[in-house]
């Protein structure tokens, strides 16, 4: 998909699952190797707002709990399209409490709760009022003691109006009539069809899948297979297994699959399998020109970034009938098996980085997206290097540059929603991810390779020499990410940071040109120092400018030929682009 197409379907909601439509091109006409979903209309049933909001302060009851496991048997009923659930959910007591509060959409309705085994009657003991459940224990849980909780539930969970930007269900079927269903529920989050706690920061350290289908139909999710269970009656238990999952990542993927499946030998010596999950009709030989491209990047990820976050489970992908979207150990992958030029799928590419950048280290607030928006955005371009070499590079970061929004500043310096970081009128947008993008090289370029990329590997890990096995998913955020660079660095580089980050403005490096001598400055937003060196060309003669206080002069005959930053290292304002996208440009 051409990023105008995915700009006319964000309509200011950009989805992490979509960060590459800021760096695609227009594909090239090709026939689909699947044919195009066969949506099924469905009345549009509205959740509450509350539901529809993700990230949203948690309550003093769940800053009092540790979610120790989640067990869900969700059996999917296509003909209906209803779900029919239980969700055991247990917790220690980090603090004393004496509620257990989670989320669930009042859409679905809960005709069980109980605790430890006892039945609680609604109102009384519990209640859901716009989709946060308060479930009353009764006493005062100690500190370190546990509780489980049992909910039922079933119903029409809310139908996605156009996933993944407007998630929920996706009822649809292939071309031969099979039903083919799967949920994207990253801007609304997890409670739309499981009871969880709706925050980043409260994932459960395991999560145990047991999703009921037709038998005629496959389930993949998240985590390690357990097996299935035919309960010779027409309908098939699938059974999964994931540790620390990120909570909206928890996906269904329900349809007429055939699994084609091998074993990567990682570079760091353990061996992790890898799967996809495609439509029977689908071509052969495009599903194996698909399948062969899952090494080669897994070796680019652990050779630039460290080793495959989850190999003790799997690194797989499911095809769906929405475009796409990261989920952890099972990416949803919709992009019909296009081409475009570049010698890979960018959507494949993109949502295998939200792995490392965004289920291994997980932002603690949104207003931190933008590591995992632009530092997953810049292994696009990177991997265009690693493939075919500096021009392809180069011509993704110039698209990326092109796309700029400058409205708004990629960190605010305040807690944010997911809504106020993605939506392109209140927050960043897309500019997460191109700016994002544009921001690491232009720190990659000025601290050089062995800095930055030691830099990234300990975000990501919280260690600069990860191993398969002593690292666990952890929470990242922008001034952890300045220190490990000042470390790495041997530099102060807070100016950096303000200068591009909490800034909507770009730097722009003001000229002037007289009696011999070339006089730089940078101008920033805030008017503070930015002191970037510039390379600087005259007369085909490279020389770094040192810009001391952001002020810098060079001696430059009168006739020569000046070019600045002639490799394009040093992200700043272009006039001219700006008079392009007056003139009537995207944007």
């Amino acid at each position: 998909m051409s990023f105008k197409a995915c700009r006319a379907l964000l309509t200011g909601v950009s989805m992490l699952a979509l960060a590459a439509c800021a760096t695609a091109s227009v594909s090239q006409e090709v026939v689909p190797a699947v044919a195009e979903p066969v949506a099924v209309q469905t009345p549009v049933r509205e959740s509450t707002a509350f539901t529809l909001g993700t990230d949203q302060p948690r309550t003093p009851e769940q800053l009092a709990m540790s979610f120790d496991k989640a067990d869900l048997s969700i059996r999917v009923m296509p003909e209906t399209k209803t779900i029919d659930a239980v969700a055991v959910l247990d917790f220690t007591a980090t603090a004393p409490v004496t509620a257990v509060v989670v989320e669930l959409d009042t859409l679905l309705t809960v005709t069980s709760v109980q605790v430890d085994g006892d039945e609680l009657s609604a109102d009384d003991e519990w209640d859901n009022p716009e989709g946060r459940m308060t479930i009353r224990l009764g006493r005062t849980l100690a500190t370190g003691e546990t509780v489980s909780v049992r909910i039922a539930y079933s119903g029409a969970p809310r139908v996605a109006p156009q996933a993944p930007w407007d998630g929920g269900f996706v009822w649809a079927a292939t071309a031969d009539g099979s039903p083919w269903i799967a949920t994207a529920v990253q801007p609304e989050g997890c409670d739309i069809f499981w009871p969880c706690i709706d925050h980043p920061l409260a994932e459960p350290k395991r999560v145990d899948l047991h999703i009921t289908v037709p038998s005629n139909l496959s389930a993949p999710s998240n985590g390690r297979f357990m097996g299935t269970v035919d309960h010779g009656d027409g309908w098939t238990t699938w059974n999964w297994s994931a540790a620390n999952p990120n909570t909206y990542a928890i996906a269904l993927n329900i349809g007429p699959y055939d699994e084609v499946r091998s074993d990567y030998q990682s570079r760091f010596g353990n061996v992790i399998p890898i799967s996809y999950w495609h439509l029977r009709s689908d071509d052969p030989a495009k599903v194996a020109a698909l399948f062969a491209q899952f090494a080669p990047m897994m070796d680019f990820y652990e050779s630039t970034v460290g080793p495959y976050p989850f190999g003790d489970e799997k690194m797989g992908v499911v095809e769906t009938p929405h475009l796409g979207m990261e989920h952890q150990t099972i990416n949803a992958y919709g992009n019909a098996y296009k081409l475009d030029g570049k010698g890979y799928d960018w959507l494949l590419h993109h949502e295998l980085a939200h792995e490392w950048f965004g289920n291994q280290m997980t932002n603690r607030n949104s207003d931190d997206m933008w590591l995992h928006e632009g530092l997953g955005s810049y292994m696009q371009p990177l991997y265009l290097r690693w493939l075919h070499g500096e021009r392809y590079m180069q011509a993704e970061l110039q698209e990326q540059r092109r796309d700029l929004i400058n409205r708004f500043a990629v960190v605010s310096g305040a807690e944010r929603s997911e809504d106020e970081v993605y939506k392109s009128d209140v927050g960043p947008g897309l500019d997460l991810y191109n700016k994002g993008s544009l921001i690491a090289h232009s720190l990659r370029m000025l601290i050089g390779d062995e800095a930055f990329f030691r830099s990234v590997t300990r975000l990501v890990y919280g260690t600069p020499d990860p191993r398969p096995g002593d690292f666990a998913p952890r929470y990242g955020t922008t001034d952890e990410f300045l220190a490990i660079v000042n470390a790495e660095s041997g530099q102060d580089l807070t100016w950096f940071f303000r200068g591009y980050l909490y800034q909507a403005a770009l730097p722009e490096l003001r000229q002037t040109r007289e009696a011999g001598e070339l006089a730089l400055e940078w101008i920033t937003g805030d008017a503070g120092a930015f002191p970037m060196p510039v390379e600087v060309e005259v007369d085909g003669v490279r020389q770094t400018v040192v810009m001391t206080g952001g002020r810098g002069r060079i001696a430059v005959p009168a006739r020569a030929h000046v070019l600045i930053d002639p490799d394009n290292k040093v992200l700043r304002r272009d006039v001219f682009l700006e008079e392009w996208k007056a003139a009537g440009s995207p944007n």
